[in-house]
């Protein structure tokens, strides 16, 4: 019971707001339609009452009544009226009928024709006003009233005479039963009236409050969407991390059963070098030219063990604030001679530029990303006067710096896009790599707190993108 009151209350008074409105405006719709109906039954008047000077007693009265009910119009319209709506109701109902009374009291009396006016005032009583039960009920009373006042004051009596008594006994008798109608409509009404509005406002009630809780859906649905996306976005770097990590444990074996061979081939190598005088003339130069492809092969081998070495040791290199500019002209010195002619690369770099990272680690990721751009774009036919290019641009953020180097090569297939970061995966053909590289980006970028992500579609483009948040 303790929480069903205060909602009963609050209900009330919302009832209350809803009623006065209602009301007034159904006071306005009545007092036009006096000020309309009232002269309009001069009509009836110039037909029942041929004497001409009191058709116009009568439509002087008809013209002051409509000219009380505007003032009381205008006084309904103002803060006071709008306070005391109730009170001014009543006295909006007795300006026809008294009017109509006083007509009854000056032609027939208890007999007189405008008795139908009163039923009329009734019948706007109902269906116009929506009176509450004991506001209709006195002004059904207030009707019989001034009825039998109107009847007294013409005859001077009320039962001398028989016809008389007839005639006020049988108005009476259908005043009477308009009026019980119409209270006992205006109690039923009031009743529906009042379930009807707690029905909509209950249903007002639970549209807001499904729209909140569907404002509040979207927004937790808007919030379990950004965090599944960071969750899975955590998820594929976990996954990549600890694919580096098992590399990294597999490196550490792989660079302890190779070194120790490369070292005695490279003794080896180094003897057979200083044998070279020894051999016959006609075939040192043959002689020369196998150790010279034995040491490129071991060079080779050396440069894959030291890759590897990334793998076992990530984090050992400090970082420093580097000059993006600086280490994208680094980087380009290493592919001068693999570029050449082959492709137009653009830079477009902000001067003074800087991220934090390891600048010669940085410069080996430039350097594999441009040269796989290189790469790939020997493998694409350009048509339509398109050139070979490459980009190198850089965007900002308020939390980080995005370096994108993108070609207009043949793309990645998306079946590929999850899986380019993954050691020793690689779409070249056998004796083009390993599929390390970017491995070891992956890795670089990880050192320095970064990612690095692609996007590309096949035919058009690959974009790889590297983010590093803001050096403090």
């Amino acid at each position: 019971m303790t929480e069903t009151l205060p909602t009963q209350e609050s209900l009330a008074r919302a009832f209350a707001v809803y009623d006065q409105r209602e009301t007034i405006s159904n006071f306005k719709v009545a007092c036009v339609l006096g000020m309309i109906l009232m002269p309009a039954g001069f009509v009836l008047d110039h037909y029942v009452y041929p004497d001409i000077a009191e058709q116009f007693h009568f439509l002087r009265a008809r013209l002051l009544s409509s000219g009380l009910i505007a003032l009381f119009l205008g006084l309904l319209l103002t803060r006071l009226g709008r306070q005391h709506y109730r009170a001014l109701g009543i006295v909006l109902f007795m300006i026809p009928a008294a009017f109509i009374a006083w007509m009854i009291a000056k032609t027939e009396g208890a007999g007189s024709p405008y008795y139908a006016g009163l039923n009329l005032v009734l019948l706007v009583l109902a269906f116009v006003l929506h009176w509450t039960f004991w506001e209709s009920f006195v002004a059904a009373g207030l009707v019989l009233a001034l009825y039998l006042a109107a009847s007294y004051l013409h005859a001077g009596q009320l039962f001398g005479n028989r016809e008389n008594l007839g005639m006020l006994v049988n108005n009476l008798y259908f005043l009477g039963l308009t009026g019980i109608i119409v209270v006992t409509g205006s109690y039923f009404h009031s009743k529906s009236r009042f379930r009807e509005f707690a029905l909509r406002h209950e249903l007002s009630k639970n549209r807001e409050t499904l729209e909140n809780n569907n404002r509040q859906l979207d927004q937790q649905n808007k919030q379990l969407a950004e965090t599944i996306q960071k969750l899975t976005e955590a998820e594929s770097q976990l996954v990549q991390s600890e694919k580096m990590a098992s590399l990294g444990r597999m490196s550490a074996g792989i660079i302890h059963e190779i070194n120790n061979p490369l070292n005695f081939v490279t003794t080896s190598l180094f003897t057979l070098k200083k044998k070279t005088r020894h051999v016959a003339a006609e075939q040192r130069e043959e002689y020369t030219e196998i150790l010279q492809d034995v040491e490129e092969g071991v060079e080779r081998v050396r440069n894959i063990v030291s890759d590897l070495r990334t793998f076992t040791h990530p984090a050992t290199d400090h970082l420093d604030t580097v000059d993006v500019g600086e280490v994208a002209t680094s980087a380009l010195r290493f592919v001068s001679s693999e570029k050449k002619d082959h492709a137009a690369i653009e830079l477009k770099l902000p001067e003074h530029l800087c991220v934090r990272a390891n600048k010669n680690k940085l410069i080996h990721v430039f350097v594999n990303l441009i040269q796989n751009s290189l790469d790939a774009m020997r493998h694409k036919t350009f048509a339509n006067g398109e050139a070979p290019t490459v980009w190198i641009e850089a965007r900002q953020t308020p939390q980080t710096s995005s370096l994108l180097v993108r070609d207009n090569g043949p793309g990645i297939a998306a079946a590929h896009l999850d899986k380019v970061f993954d050691p020793f995966y690689t779409t070249k053909d056998v004796g083009e790599g390993m599929g390390l590289g970017l491995s070891i980006c992956y890795r670089i970028m990880q050192e320095c707190n970064g990612k690095i992500s692609v996007r590309s579609e096949v035919g058009k483009y690959c974009e790889f993108t590297l983010d590093f948040p803001h050096p403090h």
